[in-house]
């Protein structure tokens, strides 16, 4: 009588940290008291950390993805007090919600956050889910926005690494790998969930996050004051951390043109998958359709990888709308989603086209 096969062992999981990384582990109960004390005393206040509530920590941690604090603090209390709960933001349309969030720039953004706020709203009853599984299963939240909103809301051990931590990690273990490498970030995540403490993960992961904003920042920092400075093998900090070469800077150039008329100004909703999906814009043409067009401005700005030159021209009378374009009340622009750049440049140039055109419709 044959014996049934035997099962195969799992093999345990191979630990991502280095030694160094290890003995850095090994030291978690000082270095992060150390960080909590320097940060219980020095510690900035904003006005996410004075709320508790996973909805209000949702929103700062998706504004300040890719947004300076001060873009976010100057943003942050008028956009909760328009949408306080997860059912105000999945209530509105969307144009509200993008011209609500006009200045933070990366639109996509406040589209996955109302997609969120809509299936609290729709499978929780408006209630914020406070199960790890059901956070994670929200539209758009990755691992690192779980684990902030574990973290900050709930104060559950969570490990966090962002831009800031990950500097403070490269630097402590005078590490010069890349930081954005799969490798890189795997030990990482271990290494912080190895010193993030049980009983203050809110406070650990806090602080840690400002003393990358604040002392060890990027640059030349500021050793002398930081709280971690006796776990530190850093040999020359400032040129720490390393990362992988950047892509090349694409150029490229937009010809757009401005036509008023009775009915207002001529614009182009985005379609779907765009960037700036659902917003408006000055409507673009190839530079063959404006040879007898009066170019009026230039405009350069940068997104992400781009470099953009924005050539503008004064639509002659044999420009015709296409479709996908149309005129919205001059009246009505201050309320129309639209990119920073295309409010600028019209915040400029509006002033002094409209002093002679005759009045728009309503």
């Amino acid at each position: 009588m044959s014996s049934a096969p035997k099962k195969r062992a799992s093999s345990p999981r191979v630990s991502a940290l280095t030694p160094a990384a290890e003995a850095l582990a090994a030291a978690a109960e000082p270095l992060s008291a150390a960080l909590v004390a320097w940060f219980e005393r020095e510690g900035r206040d904003y006005p996410w950390r004075r709320t508790t509530d996973p909805w209000a920590i949702l929103v700062s941690e998706v504004m300040l993805q890719q947004t300076t604090i001060p873009t976010v603090l100057a943003r942050y209390e008028s956009w909760m007090a328009r949408f306080p709960t997860p059912e105000a933001l999945a209530a509105a349309d969307e144009s509200t919600a993008l011209r609500s969030w006009e200045g933070l720039g990366y639109y996509r953004r406040v589209r996955s956050l109302q997609a969120a706020a809509r299936a609290i709203a729709q499978l929780h009853g408006g209630q914020f889910p406070q199960d790890e599984a059901a956070i994670r299963a929200l539209p758009s939240i990755g691992d690192y926005t779980a684990a902030a909103v574990l973290s900050f809301a709930y104060n559950r051990p969570a490990p966090l690494v962002d831009a800031n931590v990950a500097r403070i990690f490269a630097r402590l273990l005078n590490d010069s790998q890349p930081i954005d490498t799969p490798a890189c970030r795997r030990m990482h995540g271990e290494l912080s969930a190895r010193l993030v403490p049980p009983d203050k993960p809110r406070a650990f992961n806090s602080g840690i996050m400002e003393l990358g904003q604040r002392l060890c920042r990027s640059g030349e920092p500021d050793c002398l004051l930081c709280p971690l400075r006796s776990w530190c093998r850093a040999t020359n900090p400032a040129q720490l951390p390393q990362k992988l070469p950047k892509p090349p800077v694409t150029r490229t150039e937009h010809h757009d043109i401005l036509l008023l008329g009775p009915d207002g100004l001529l614009m182009e909703q985005q379609s779907r998958g765009k960037r700036h999906e659902g917003m408006y814009r000055l409507p673009r043409r190839d530079p063959e359709e404006l040879r007898d067009c009066d170019k009026i401005a230039e405009q350069s700005y940068s997104v992400t990888r781009y470099k953009v030159t924005r050539h503008l021209y004064r639509a002659s009378g044999s420009c015709r709308p296409k479709p996908g374009e149309g005129f919205i009340p001059l009246a009505a622009l201050a309320d129309t989603p639209m990119a920073s750049p295309d409010r600028k440049l019209l915040a400029r140039l509006l002033p002094s086209l409209t002093r002679n055109l005759p009045a728009t419709s309503p």
